[in-house]
């Protein structure tokens, strides 16, 4: 059975989707990251990043979320898009446009919009800025395929969802409506019983919810180098 680090953030939430999605059967590992818990020894002999998701397969470990949804999809022989090689460049350019933009950039607007210090302006701006721009491709994107990779719902779709559900808390209150596509998008798959049942992990464990002084140092160690 595969064992699933797991927390409620939206990088875990995507691979909870694509577990479900594929029918795999798995235990879930909590990692509350507030408390610290990526910074243990155990843990990071699974993840030397002390990020989570990671999955242990038997012999097999993988950390990266993406990583781990294209390792799901090749081990089951699902949901990995088309087999030919024009279908398969287009579905691992979006998962990789999913992987180094729409993840970083919309992380860091939520970063310093909401927990760095003073000043950050430039820094909101600039995230904020590279968060829509992508966000933007994605909508356009979705203006002329059903999924990310073409007719096929697929791993990317998965990667995309985890994020998506946040834009309003990346992006504000108005963003989403801005992108029809991508709500178009989002509505879809969140309806899904697989997604329903991702969802309904919060339910399992209950993580740390304050964002007090440890779990800021927990989550964000070079703010023990600025102090």
């Amino acid at each position: 059975m595969i064992k699933f680090y797991y927390n409620l953030a939206p990088n875990p939430t995507k691979v909870a989707l694509a577990l479900e999605e594929m029918g795999l059967p798995y235990e879930l590992v909590p990692v509350d990251t507030r408390k610290g818990d990526q910074h243990a020894p155990a843990f990071l002999a699974i993840n030397p990043n002390a990020k989570v998701p990671a999955i242990v397969d038997g012999d097999v470990t993988v950390f990266d979320s993406n990583a781990i949804l294209l390792y799901l999809a090749e081990k089951t022989g699902k949901f990995g898009g088309g087999t030919s090689p024009a279908a398969r460049g287009e579905l691992l350019s979006w998962m990789m446009f999913v992987a180094s933009g729409i993840g970083p950039y919309s992380g860091q607007a939520v970063h310093f919009r909401n927990f760095a210090p003073e000043p950050k302006e430039y820094a909101v701006t600039r995230y904020t800025f590279e968060a829509t721009r992508h966000w933007n491709i994605i909508d356009q994107r979705l203006g002329k395929h059903r999924y990310m990779a073409g007719d096929q719902y697929s791993v990317v779709d998965m990667a995309l969802w985890g994020w998506a559900r946040l834009v309003p808390f990346v992006l504000g209150p108005d963003a989403l409506p801005k992108m029809p596509n991508l709500k178009r998008h989002l509505d879809e798959i969140s309806a899904r019983p697989a997604a329903q049942r991702a969802l309904a992990l919060k339910d399992k464990h209950s993580f740390k919810a304050e964002m007090d002084d440890d779990a800021k140092l927990a989550m964000f160690p070079h703010l023990k180098k600025a102090g």
